[in-house]
């Protein structure tokens, strides 16, 4: 079944009191905000709807704002953030990954560390970060050199960490995106390979309910009161995490398909309804609507 394509957000968003919008691939490609898209989210919050900016980024939602301001999108088109970087500081923090710490990532994600140490309300946690042969766990926030490197060259470091049967915590669920016409690798790329190898790797990032119970609280707090399920709407390019996820909280979703599956759906402005039903077929989901891009 084909769902519906629309031609722009305006023909469902009166459907709608808020939205919970990712970012790569929607309203940005790692380089430079999407004009038509940051016009779309600032129609919507000039009709009364809130918008909350849900994201994989391994960042606390402070950093991610930053991140943002230097790709032009402007922070009066939304009213709050919740990361994956929110909801994996929140597990990092309660303990259950252990207190020494062996890092995966580069070093731009040192704002995830700094949110532990500085943060008032994580005071007195006490996480240090070790070399892998001393560490209790494992965090992955990224790859060290996500230019030039595959999760393979990981193997040495994953067989070590499963073999010591330490957890990984996985900030970034996104196996890979767009970075301008590059495609990168992600974090959950690293994850995605530590299971395979028979290693327990968690992900609190879309599509799993850690960050959608944040996204809830954050919309909560800028509206001053809830918005009913049928009254959200998802929107995203990943079908395994933007739209699995959404689906699996009860919520409609938007799926841009101009993002991480514009080949597979031939999507130029918009995409090919043959390709996209096949391409949903395959992935056994459904998304209440589909655009090539979001404007």
């Amino acid at each position: 079944m084909t769902p519906r394509i629309i031609e722009s957000l305006t023909e469902i968003s009166g459907t709608y009191d808020a939205v919970f919008c990712d970012l790569w691939g929607c309203l940005h490609n790692g380089v430079t905000a999407f004009p038509e898209a940051v016009a779309a989210m600032e129609a919507f919050r000039d009709t009364g709807g809130t918008v909350v900016l849900v994201t994989n980024s391994p960042r606390p939602s402070p950093a991610v704002v930053t991140q943002l301001d230097g790709l032009n999108v402007p922070r009066e088109i939304y009213h709050a953030v919740a990361s994956s970087g929110d909801a994996a500081v929140d597990a990092l923090a309660s303990g259950m990954f252990g207190k020494r710490i062996y890092h995966i990532g580069p070093q731009r994600d040192e704002s995830f560390f700094q949110a532990v140490s500085t943060e008032d309300f994580y005071r007195g946690t006490d996480i240090e970060r070790v070399p892998l042969e001393e560490a209790e766990g494992i965090v992955c926030t990224g790859l060290f050199d996500d230019e030039t490197e595959t999760p393979d060259d990981y193997r040495a470091t994953i067989l070590c960490g499963v073999n010591k049967g330490l957890k990984m915590l996985c900030a970034n669920p996104d196996i890979f995106v767009d970075r301008g016409d590059k495609r990168i690798w992600c974090a959950g790329g690293i994850a995605q390979a530590y299971e395979a190898a028979g290693g327990d790797a968690r992900s609190f990032g879309k599509p799993h309910a850690p960050i959608y119970q944040l996204a809830r609280r954050r919309m909560e707090e800028a509206r001053g009161e809830s918005v009913a399920d049928d009254r959200i709407l998802c929107i995203g390019d990943g079908i395994a995490t933007d739209i699995a996820g959404g689906m699996g909280e009860g919520l409609d979703t938007l799926f841009i398909t101009g993002g991480l599956a514009a080949e597979e759906t031939g999507t130029d402005r918009q995409p090919d309804p043959e390709k996209l039903a096949a391409f949903l077929n395959r992935h056994d989901l459904t998304p209440t609507a589909s655009m090539g891009f979001l404007r």
